[in-house]
């Protein structure tokens, strides 16, 4: 009877982990859509994605609830000073001139 309660728990637990996994998925998602958009309008002619990318992994999972949101509720100026805040990060400056070099090369 343990040994099925420990079964059953950790199967909870897995559903959870997944379920969690698929909002993360779908809000990061929608965030990207935000600030691809943000990135192509306040600096045109760069390739957006890879910026994107590294403010998306430089954002914490609230911020990146928040700007998400504004898929929905449509981009404000607060959302995009949020990017612009995020995007001056250490850890997102470092990434972005990762991938300036790495498109430069080619």
């Amino acid at each position: 009877m343990r040994r099925l309660a420990v079964i059953l728990a950790a199967a909870a637990l897995a559903g959870c982990t997944a379920a969690n996994d698929a909002a993360d998925a779908v809000a990061r998602d929608r965030a990207k859509t935000v600030v691809n958009s943000v990135v192509a309008q306040r600096f045109p002619g760069v390739n957006a994605a890879p910026v994107t990318d590294c403010i998306i992994d430089a954002a914490s999972a609230a911020e990146i609830l928040n700007i998400a949101s504004a898929s929905v509720t449509g981009v404000t100026q607060s959302t995009v000073e949020e990017v612009l805040a995020i995007a001056s990060r250490r850890e997102a400056v470092n990434c972005i001139a990762e991938q300036s070099i790495t498109l430069l090369a080619g």
